[in-house]
């Protein structure tokens, strides 16, 4: 309230409920892959409702958003486990897994060996 006595303009900042307008769908799933959302949450996001979103998002990506998403977090667990030197237990949720047995057996299923496998071949 302080704020908004000082600064009348503010509101329309914190009180801004309106639909987001359709944005750039590629780059904002690039951005924002990691983040553990529901595809609803993701297509008002963007500005699209659930059925266009999954609809462009397949024109532009050629696969649905549930084994995009997969596939982009496993691939960057790998890069991070790999590369970076990154412990499984200091990615997984950063990487929008619940949890760590999930998240161990979707790498495992993907690249044929579980994560600390893959720490434990770069020692």
């Amino acid at each position: 309230m302080i704020l908004l006595k000082n600064h009348p303009g503010l509101k329309d900042i914190f009180f801004n409920f309106n639909v987001p307008h359709k944005i750039d769908l590629e780059y904002f799933m690039n951005q924002h892959f990691k983040f553990n959302i529901s595809m609803e949450r993701f297509a008002f996001m963007t500005g699209r409702s659930l059925s266009t979103f999954k609809r462009e998002f397949k024109a532009i990506f050629n696969t649905s958003p549930g084994k995009w998403l997969m596939k982009k977090r496993l691939d960057e667990a790998y890069f991070l486990l790999d590369k970076e030197h990154r412990k499984p237990t200091d990615i997984y949720i950063d990487l929008g897994f619940e949890d760590l047995s999930h998240f161990s057996f979707a790498f495992k299923k993907k690249f044929g060996i579980s994560p600390s496998e893959v720490v434990k071949l770069r020692v």
